[in-house]
């Protein structure tokens, strides 16, 4: 992205997160997830690292949050309520600690403190001589909202501490889920309309001007900081404010520096521990817990050094879709699928989500370009939510289904069926598509099953005894003797052919799904390059790209085919049935780099055999010369352009024996 791009994209990512925080913080109300604008906020954070000089005072990382309403009176902090910078990984924690071990005097941090992150109300109680006096919002970091009416009906909110000096606590106020759940039934009850989460209830509670209303909604104020006194640790903190009778979360706890290994360990437990908690929290709170270090690191923007909030896998994210593609499925259905960048979502990267059909992409007006929320359906399949068209990039076009479809198959007619939103191929059956995959996945160049040629694969499908290439792996060789074509040798014999590919070879494998414009030299180079079908299904079309002789249409045809359902279900049965390919192994192969061509007839073997061999000793074999061709392999009775091409170019000939030798037999 260059600069002028990234401009661009920064302008328009902080006008819909400037319109997502007025909503949140200031009217309570939300017209995305959190999860969602945090993507959003993200991926801001990351441009404007990348380019420091286009941050501008007002951006929404300069801020803390919206501007508090008119209707309560305006209190100034004496120390700011900041917020915390968001990270997502591993990766990115590690760079933070690292960052502050260079800041730190003799570059040692001893402890961190962590606690769980609250999704509530930020706001501080000050108490003077032991009695509560005043309780003020966040606001927007630097000026807050008095609301201490309302908050004085908070039960769990002590208006008496044993403490005589001045004395601020801050926290979150909050309503557990089954409160929230119990308001919301009454709701319904009523016929009036729910609220959308606790957080918006918590807080819209609060801001209500007749302290009536929040005395009859069981909020909670749930304390995670001591701002005076200021004592040495954040651990001491927090037991001080469990002693003066505040309530916290009591799940905070400190780790020694040399714990890193026990803190991500903690921090990944607690992603399903926290769905049991009584409270709704997206994030872990990590800082550091020595607080005259903590203050010595200072802040940057709007934001301390010495503490980050480290954020679960989000259930909804944003993205850009890079690419629509359509894959065609073993029923003849076209498929269309949005290919993205990668993004975590609900703990795993999504790259793709499919589309459903023609009617939903103009549903959702989906284009190339536009930036997208996505989620899991079920905490499993990618969907695509929203369609973000503040920041559509100038210039992106409709997607045309019909258009695509016959850009990305030119051979095929599709036709719409009266009544049906699907495109499907015309004048194919499911059986007779299925019958074709079947026989191409039991070919000499895929998995070479003998005795599963067309007769037995029609006589198996018409029986009904196979409607998948997965029910091969549940042949019974009793039930397959009863048809015409068997008998009690040939089932058995068939049974154990297809029992002998459960292990293939990766690259056979690749070529036995029949994905369009693989063969098995494109297959052979998948193999080498990702190792094992699992890396397979998750890269990318620029990793794609990058290896030797796969183009745009080919890498778009494997997306397409790794992005449809129902060829994802088709893998995860294979693997439920003991059906997966070997990993390639990372050593040399001794032809690596070298190209061949076999014409002709051998006496030793058949030629895709030869083929195969060659390839597994990481040769490369082509069926046209050109100069790039290391030799011609001649059996008997040549093609007769290849030897004629070969002498002009100068390519020389291997017979039979030299080829033998070649590859060790």
């Amino acid at each position: 992205m260059t600069k002028s791009e990234a401009e661009e994209r920064i302008i328009k990512l902080r006008e819909i997160i400037n319109d997502y925080r007025y909503h949140y913080h200031v009217l309570d109300e939300s017209i995305m997830s959190e999860a969602a604008a945090d993507s959003l906020k993200h991926e801001l954070a990351q441009l404007e690292a990348e380019y420091p000089e286009l941050i501008t005072p007002d951006s929404p990382t300069q801020r803390v949050a919206g501007k508090p309403l008119d209707k309560f009176t305006k209190v100034t902090h004496e120390k700011r309520m900041i917020s915390l910078a968001d990270v997502f990984s591993k990766e990115e924690v590690l760079d933070w600690i690292s960052r502050n071990e260079k800041l730190v005097p003799g570059g040692e941090i001893k402890e961190f403190f962590t606690d769980i992150k609250m999704d509530g109300l930020a706001c501080a109680l000050k108490y003077r001589d032991g009695v509560f006096y005043q309780a003020v919002t966040r606001g927007d970091g630097l000026v807050g909202e008095d609301v201490t009416q309302n908050v004085r009906t908070i039960e769990n909110i002590p208006m008496r501490i044993d403490n005589t000096g001045e004395v601020e606590v801050r926290g979150e106020i909050i309503l557990y889920k089954k409160d929230f759940e119990e308001i919301n039934e009454r709701q319904r009850k009523n016929g009036e309309p729910e609220f959308a989460n606790p957080r918006n209830l918590a807080a819209g509670s609060i801001r209500q001007l007749d302290p009536k209303i929040a005395a009859s909604r069981p909020l909670r104020f749930i304390a995670y900081d001591l701002v005076k006194p200021n004592l040495p640790t954040h651990h001491d903190a927090y037991e001080m404010l469990r002693t003066l009778k505040f309530q916290t979360s009591n799940e905070d706890k400190v780790f020694k520096a040399n714990e890193k290994k026990e803190l991500f360990e903690y921090i990944a437990g607690l992603d399903e521990y926290r769905k049991g908690l009584p409270f709704n929290t997206d994030g872990m709170v990590i800082k550091i817990n020595d607080r005259v270090v903590y203050d010595a690191l200072g802040i940057v923007g709007k934001t301390p050094r010495a503490a980050v909030a480290f954020k679960f896998p989000a259930e909804e994210a944003t993205t850009k879709v890079r690419d629509i593609v359509i894959s065609v499925g073993r029923t003849g259905a076209a498929t269309p699928v949005a290919i993205f960048d990668p993004v975590e979502v609900a703990g795993s990267t999504v790259r793709h989500a499919t589309l459903h059909n023609a009617d939903e992409i103009s549903r959702l007006d989906i284009r190339i370009g536009d930036t997208v929320i996505i989620y899991k359906a079920g905490d499993i399949i990618p969907q695509v939510k929203e369609v973000l068209v503040s920041l559509r990039p100038e210039g992106a076009e409709k997607f045309d289904f019909e258009k695509a479809l016959a850009k990305q198959y030119p051979e095929l007619k599709f036709e719409r069926p009266n009544g049906e939103v699907v495109y499907r191929v015309a004048g194919e059956s499911s059986d007779l598509i299925l019958k074709r995959a079947i026989e191409y996945y039991a070919s000499k160049p895929a998995l070479n099953i003998d005795g599963l040629g067309e007769k037995n694969v029609v006589a198996l499908v018409d029986a009904g005894l196979v409607k998948s290439i997965a029910d091969l792996y549940r042949l019974d060789a009793t039930r397959l003797a009863e048809l015409e074509r068997f008998g009690e040798l040939s089932a058995d014999n068939l049974v154990s052919a297809i029992e002998a590919t459960k292990n293939a070879p990766l690259n056979k494998f690749i070529t036995a799904l029949g994905i369009r414009h693989v063969g098995a030299q494109t297959a052979t180079a998948l193999a080498r390059k990702f190792k094992s079908l699992d890396k397979l299904m998750i890269v990318t079309e620029d990793e794609l790209l990058d290896v030797a002789d796969i183009g745009d249409v080919v890498a778009e045809s494997i997306l397409a085919w790794f992005s449809d359902e129902e060829n994802v279900k088709l893998l995860e049965e294979l693997r439920g049935l003991g059906v997966w390919p070997r990993e390639e192994s990372g050593a040399s192969l001794p032809l690596e780099g070298k190209s061949y061509i076999v014409t002709g007839t051998l006496a030793s073997m058949g030629r895709e055999e030869a083929e195969d061999k060659l390839r597994a000793l990481g040769a490369t074999v082509t069926s046209s010369v050109t100069k790039n061709t290391t030799a011609l392999i001649v059996g008997e009775k040549p093609g007769k352009g290849k030897t004629d091409k070969a002498d002009k170019l100068g390519i020389p000939r291997m017979n039979e024996v030299e080829f033998l030798k070649l590859i060790g037999e």
